[in-house]
């Protein structure tokens, strides 16, 4: 069982191996779709994005970036003002209460600059392993895990990579396969082959890719 096992990871990493080729060619620059010009302006698209499209929230994040310019103005923002400023967005009373509250524990424990740890930074409101990936390698470039999204969840289940839903646990499933030199860029590719040739309800006629869907 034990050299199953193995068998199936180093076919795995061979599989993935040669995706990341086509990938990389495809795509030989890929970046986070969602515009910010400071780490704390991330945070808060992060947190807005959860269940909202990255084109929405630039809408919406280009006039609270205007009305809300520092950290400062987070911190002294009235809750239900800010909710309205976000209301086009989904979950926006949520999201309101995720990004105050997430301002003021920056302030008070971080002396307001966020978290380096995967750890401290999945404790702050609104914040899951997905975001918290994304924050680290955007700002800090550090890479602790594989940020799993929509596209990068149906794609791995697509070719074989994973039998898991659940996003954590496919993440763990690509990072014994995927090398950890490539889970801070690797991640915007895939999303972007997503958006580009692969998405939700494909046929699969024209994805570059579709040699290595699993049958």
């Amino acid at each position: 069982m034990k050299n199953n096992n193995s068998n199936l990871k180093s076919n795995l990493k061979i599989k993935v191996n040669k995706i990341i080729k086509i990938i990389d060619k495809l795509f030989p620059s890929a970046k986070i779709a969602l515009n910010f010009s400071n780490p704390w302006e991330l945070f808060v698209a992060v947190v807005l994005s959860a269940r909202n499209k990255d084109e929405n929230v630039n809408q919406v994040t280009s006039k609270l970036f205007k009305k809300y310019k520092k950290f400062d103005d987070y911190l002294n923002a009235n809750e239900k003002e800010f909710a309205k400023d976000i209301n086009s967005l989904g979950l926006y009373k949520q999201k309101a209460k995720f990004i105050l509250s997430s301002a003021k524990i920056i302030n008070e424990r971080y002396n307001g600059k966020i978290p380096e740890d995967i750890n401290e930074l999945t404790k702050l409101p609104g914040i899951g392993r997905k975001s918290a990936n994304i924050i680290l390698w955007q700002v800090y470039k550090k890479t602790e895990g594989f940020p799993v999204d929509t596209h990068i969840r149906r794609l791995s289940r697509l070719f074989g990579l994973t039998r898991n839903s659940n996003p954590d646990k496919i993440e763990q499933d690509l990072i014994k396969i995927i090398p950890k030199n490539r889970w801070g860029d690797l991640p915007y590719k895939l999303i972007e082959y997503g958006r580009k040739y692969c998405p939700a309800n494909c046929k699969h006629k024209n994805c570059p890719l579709k040699k290595f869907i699993k049958k």
